[in-house]
């Protein structure tokens, strides 16, 4: 006697085929494979169909046999070419890895997070990426002696950067927010409070970021007819760091009365050792940042006014313009400029 089974039959280890979702769907197999795989030449009824039928049944495709037919992986790597250690102490980065992770998971994609820092690291991180192993690469290498982008270059797959690119100046897609102008922004609103005496721990001045952070301080400063000279003090973008600088600042200017500070944790620093110079913020010292760090500013003593800038919105364009890349590798490229705002609080 023969038994009828009903619904559809699951493949040899018991998972929902391509097959079942097609009979279910009451479509052909060519056509599931098309709609799975987001192929332009299915109607949107039909795309509709297969996409239910395969939630129903639990189908989940095979990666491998997919792979063969897109060639492409479902994984995208996010290289940060910095010391590890480093980059777990920043929250900016950690901000940056998160936002990767959720947009990248958004997608569909595996997010394969890589430190390079060493010239070994940079060998196996190039050897790696070019091994088929990932779709596209999303870079954050800040500093402009930096070896990777232009090792990068070499390689067959998309890369888009953060920031802008050390050592190359064309030809590169890159996704950065507007530091010259956010440090304006942050300089003006001392100038307009009165403050006449504006210092600047400035970032480490082999970085972009850094870099145009401190121009955007010095030509406000002279916009406004006020003199720059023995106001600034590099710092590292570590909490010691902007701690110690602004101790050599009150050392050599005691009578400044604001500080512009080119990180939310080198500004961390700062206060702490402006409250232990007996410094009232904001009455004697007026002090305004760049990040807006959602886990830093708002619990610093006093509450910090800072550049705000949203790393989620920098990773989302990046992993836009790297969807856009993959699918038209001649796209020309460009360098896409995000703007930022001032939130303001009690610091200033």
């Amino acid at each position: 006697m023969k038994v009828a089974r009903v619904g559809p039959r699951p493949g040899e280890d018991g998972r929902p085929t391509l097959e079942d979702v097609a009979a279910s769907a009451g479509v052909s197999r060519s056509t599931a494979s098309r709609a799975l795989n987001d192929d332009g030449y299915v109607s949107a009824r039909s795309r509709e169909k297969v996409q239910a039928a395969a939630r129903e049944l639990g189908y989940s495709p095979n990666q491998a046999a997919r792979s063969l037919v897109t060639k492409r992986t479902g994984a995208v790597a996010v290289v940060l070419s910095e010391p590890e250690a480093r980059l777990l102490d920043d929250p900016y980065r950690t901000a940056v890895m998160r936002a990767g992770y959720r947009e990248l998971a958004d997608i569909g994609c595996q997010m394969v997070l890589i430190f390079s820092d060493t010239r070994e690291d940079l060998e196996r991180t190039v050897r790696f990426l070019d091994g088929g192993h990932v779709d596209g690469v999303l870079v954050f290498a800040p500093h402009r002696t930096d070896p990777l982008p232009k090792a990068l270059r070499q390689l067959r797959i998309p890369v888009v950067y953060g920031g802008q690119a050390a050592g190359l100046k064309r030809g590169v897609h890159v996704v950065d927010f507007d530091n010259e102008g956010g440090a304006k922004l942050a300089v003006a609103h001392l100038v307009e409070a009165g403050h006449r005496r504006i210092a600047t721990i400035a970032g480490p001045q082999d970085q972009s970021a850094a870099i145009d952070r401190l121009s955007g301080w010095r030509k406000t400063l002279l916009d406004a007819g006020l003199d720059p000279a023995d106001l600034m003090e590099e710092g590292d973008f570590t909490l010691t760091g902007g701690a110690k600088a602004m101790s050599n600042l009150l050392a050599r200017r005691p009578d400044l009365d604001a500080v512009f500070v080119a990180s939310d944790m080198m500004a961390l620093g700062a206060l702490r050792t402006l409250h232990a110079a007996g410094r009232r913020i904001p009455s004697d010292v007026a002090v305004v940042s760049f990040d807006d760090n959602a886990t830093l500013a708002p619990e610093m003593d006093p509450p910090l006014t800072s550049v705000h800038q949203d790393p989620r919105e920098q990773v989302h364009a990046m992993v836009e313009t790297l969807l856009a890349v993959m699918d038209d590798r001649d796209l020309k490229p460009r360098q896409r400029i995000l703007p930022v705002s001032l939130t303001h609080r009690a610091s200033s």
